[in-house]
């Protein structure tokens, strides 16, 4: 059955490339003709069909780019000829065509990529909207960008760069503007939180997602998509909890106060291990309310010491903790592990413990890019991944044969019975290969590893270069030598993506540059991706993984069936098996945490969708409030009838409640009469007329300033504080299936409520504030004092992180607010949900006035 899916996907991948090859011709067809034509000519015939696209794009939408293709495709390889001496290869084409049509082009290492995405980075320029050109890091981006730069320029288009350096929001606004923007998958995330954090549409940077183009797309959409991005600031914890729990970990004993799951990285207390933490934390029940922070930190700290590993998961440096990316191998820098994870870290390590944060914005890398009209995306690596790609975000992958055939010799796995044997067995092999001047690329899965065998190498007096985390300034350079004569290179799995390891001809008569892998990865694609630095481009290489019962992939996860062959077989020590029983058995055991993997992202993607409809209506909402055109008399005068209704339902028949109640939240004295109708018409009047005459003394832009700076602060004191409430919603949310409930469900009908009481309170704050603002004469000083809280709100967005650890207090006015299950004050005896709780908003109702 599989086998046949796999030819019929095949079949299908053959179908689309044999429709690439008519264009192709096409294209190929109008190569002799431009090259006959001078520089300016070219440009003129660029230019001219950029405008009959655009004219054209008027009239029947995006169907006009692809009646553009063939000539821009064509044009674009003969001024790469041109300007950058390199000819587009007709393999690259086809890749432009996928690229262009909102697919994954699949293409091996030394292929070209960079080059290929002018093809369809300046077909889709034509319409004056911003094409994005996404990569991994700076670097990659700075490289491609002043690469492709010249290029560009003489297609008529300018061209930015978006980079963790850039704080300027000066610079940053020139770099936007540009026709193309290359910048890492942060930074354009990052940007788009910020935006939305702005007090003026003009200073925002991302006018729309039109188009972008990922490259290292399994990286960026995959790898990296657990990790939602997030800004945040501090949240007031008690860090003296921090360094308690950590020292109470460390006195309970594994095994008998708590269990250790590996697989699904979580830890579980016995019994006895909460009566031993009942007792050094001092309190009688662990699990009541007042000490469930307390049971959340001993969780974390026990988590900190016994599954995140130093020099594996994280590095200390400079008396900070920094997270090491599982899967680049690089230093996150500004990253932190959420939900206090981190501080227990430095609380384990015994650095300066930094405080815990509450989010201000954030949003998953999925729903971020889901968000571009069309998305397409490059990488060497990818069929492993084709279903979540076509599930996650409606991609297809094509792959995309190399122009030159793969000569590489990819070897069996050996397997050692330990670790200290196969390090031995790699070190052998090095040597004897070294005599031979044969370079060689010695791939590890962490730090620590590399490290290790660098000792060893170092005993063996053989020169070598270590790539990690602690010494990646260089990558790029080191990873460039790699392929010279007799270079010796040992890598974490960073192992310069999107860099070439060239080969000098004495190299290709050695039969090229020798791939040893040290551990196999949880994922196939990391692999794939260390096997493909050799042999690239129809050059010589070869590639083998040295591996032993004590890796982590085989230990956790492994089939025990390898370990009874080995047994069986009686090997000695040194000695190991080589079989292709063995290579599936691994790739079954690889398979398997793929999968969990895959389950991973999409549980936080069906938990994310449920936030990011509520995020899309807030910043709709406060997009139109920046709008200098939108006006907001009728929103207020719907807030303040809102607001008057709900006071009323509390004061039915107590004037002197309702008299104090309004003179408290809106500073006006009124004189009642009998009826809640007449009463209201009473209040909402004087009101109005309190308003006008207090907004009087301004002109309509200050008046229309005033209320929408007023709107704007109540919008975003609530949504961070509806933020803080889906987090510790979601924290929770789990324990529900142990009532036999879907935590999903749950949280869909919880989210669902809570943002019902946002919008309540959104109008409430919202009339209040607008009523209650005092005016006086403005002075110079005020000017100045109003510019700089202005600049002071726009700071906000400053301290960023990936996950909830580090934010921004905010002075927020708390309204006087019935918890949904306290008795109602109406005095009705029911729960105040099931009562006055009932009069907001209904079920679908969730975009009204927004």
């Amino acid at each position: 059955m599989i086998k046949k899916l796999l030819n019929i996907l095949g079949t299908r991948n053959q179908r689309m490339l044999n429709e690439y090859k008519k264009k192709l011709l096409l294209i190929n067809e109008l190569e002799q003709k431009l090259s006959n034509l001078g520089n300016e000519e070219l440009q003129i015939l660029f230019e001219k069909l950029k405008n009959e696209t655009k004219l054209n794009y008027e009239k029947n939408g995006i169907a006009a780019l692809d009646n553009a293709l063939i000539e821009s495709f064509a044009i674009t390889r003969e001024a790469s000829k041109r300007i950058l001496n390199m000819r587009h290869f007709d393999v690259q084409i086809i890749g432009g065509m996928v690229l262009h049509e909102g697919k994954i082009a699949e293409m091996k290492t030394g292929e070209g990529k960079t080059l290929v995405a002018t093809l369809a980075v300046a077909l889709n320029a034509m319409l004056d909207k911003s094409v994005h050109v996404v990569t991994v890091n700076d670097y990659l981006a700075k490289r491609d960008a002043l690469e492709m730069k010249p290029l560009y320029e003489f297609l008529g288009y300018r061209v930015g760069v978006i980079t963790g350096d850039e704080r300027d929001d000066e610079s940053k606004l020139k770099q936007y503007s540009c026709n193309i923007i290359y910048g890492t998958n942060n930074e354009f995330g990052f940007d788009y939180l910020r935006d939305n954090m702005k007090f003026s549409l003009k200073n925002q940077f991302q006018k729309e997602h039109f188009f972008a183009i990922v490259d290292e797309v399994d990286s960026i959409l995959i790898d990296e998509a657990r990790t939602p991005l997030i800004i945040s600031g501090p949240a007031n914890r008690k860090l003296e909890n921090y360094g308690l729990a950590n020292n109470v970990a460390q006195k309970m004993l594994k095994d008998t106060d708590f269990s250790v799951d590996e697989k699904n990285r979580a830890i579980l207390i016995t019994e006895e291990g909460i009566k031993k933490a009942e007792e050094l934390f001092k309190v009688e029940n662990l699990y009541n309310i007042e000490n469930a922070a307390l049971a959340h930190h001993l969780d974390q700290a026990l988590k900190a010491n016994y599954l995140f590993l130093k020099d594996k998961d994280y590095v200390v440096r400079d008396n900070e903790v920094v997270i090491v990316d599982e899967f680049t191998g690089r230093l996150s820098e500004g990253r932190r592990f959420s939900e206090g994870l981190h501080q227990a870290i430095e609380a384990k390590e015994m650095v300066d413990i930094k405080e815990e944060s509450q989010t201000l914005a954030d949003i998953t890398f999925q729903n971020y890019f889901r968000m571009y009209k069309k998305l397409s995306g490059m990488t060497g690596t990818a069929q492993t991944e084709a279903t979540e790609f076509l599930q996650i975000y409606n991609l297809d992958v094509i792959s995309i044969p190399t122009n030159v055939p793969n000569i590489r010799k990819d070897y069996n796995d050996l397997i050692f019975k330990s670790e200290k044997e196969k390090f031995d067995a790699v070190c052998a092999k090095v040597v004897e290969l070294h005599k031979q001047g044969i370079p060689i690329l010695i791939g590890t899965a962490s730090i620590e590893k590399s490290e290790i065998l660098h000792e060893i190498l170092k005993k063996s007096r053989i020169p070598h270069t270590v790539l990690n985390a602690k010494h990646h300034t260089k990558e790029a350079e080191i990873i460039k030598d790699a392929g010279r004569l007799g270079a010796v290179t040992i890598a974490t799995n960073m192992a310069g993506r999107g860099v070439d390891i060239k080969i000098e001809q004495d190299v290709r008569d050695l039969g090229g540059l020798y791939i040893i892998g040290t551990e196999r990865h949880e994922s196939r694609r990391i692999d794939n991706q260390l096997r493909g630095r050799s042999g690239r481009q129809g050059d010589p290489g070869a590639s083998q993984f040295y591996l032993s019962l004590e890796d982590s992939l085989l230990r956790i996860f492994g089939s025990d069936k390898i370990k009874g062959v080995m047994e069986k077989l009686g090997l000695k020590n040194g000695e190991h098996i080589e079989s292709s029983f063995v290579t599936r058995s691994i790739e079954n055991a690889q398979k398997k945490v793929e999968n969990l993997h895959f389950e991973s992202r999409k549980h936080i993607l069906e938990y994310d969708d449920v936030a990011n409809e509520q995020r899309k209506i807030i910043y709709q909402f406060r997009n139109k409030l920046l709008d200098e055109t939108y006006d907001l008399s009728q929103k207020i005068a719907e807030d303040t009838e809102f607001s008057i209704n709900n006071i009323l339902s509390y004061f039915t028949d107590n004037n002197d409640g309702l008299k104090t109640k309004i003179l408290e939240d809106f500073g006006i004295n009124v004189k009642l009469a009998n009826s809640a109708e007449e009463n209201k018409k009473i209040i909402i009047d004087k009101l109005n007329s309190t308003y006008e005459e207090k907004m009087s003394v301004l002109t309509n832009e200050q008046r229309s300033e005033i209320e929408k700076i007023v709107y704007l602060q109540v919008l975003d004191n609530t949504w961070r504080e509806h933020l803080y409430l889906m987090d510790s919603l979601k924290t929770g949310i789990g324990l529900r299936g142990y009532n036999q409930k879907d935590p999903l469900v749950e949280y869909k009908k919880e989210s669902y409520n809570l943002f019902l009481e946002l919008k309540d309170n959104l109008k409430l704050e919202s009339a209040k504030m607008i009523h209650i603002i005092k005016l006086r004469e403005k002075s110079n000083e005020d000017e100045e004092r109003a510019k700089q809280m202005l600049q002071k709100l726009e700071n906000q967005n400053n301290g960023l992180s990936f996950n909830k650890d580090s934010a921004q207090n905010t002075n927020q006015v708390k309204s006087k607010k019935v918890a949904r299950n306290e008795p109602c004050p109406c005095g009705s005896g029911k729960k105040y949900k099931l009562c006055h709780g009932k009069s907001g908003p209904k079920k679908g109702d969730l975009i009204n006035n927004y």
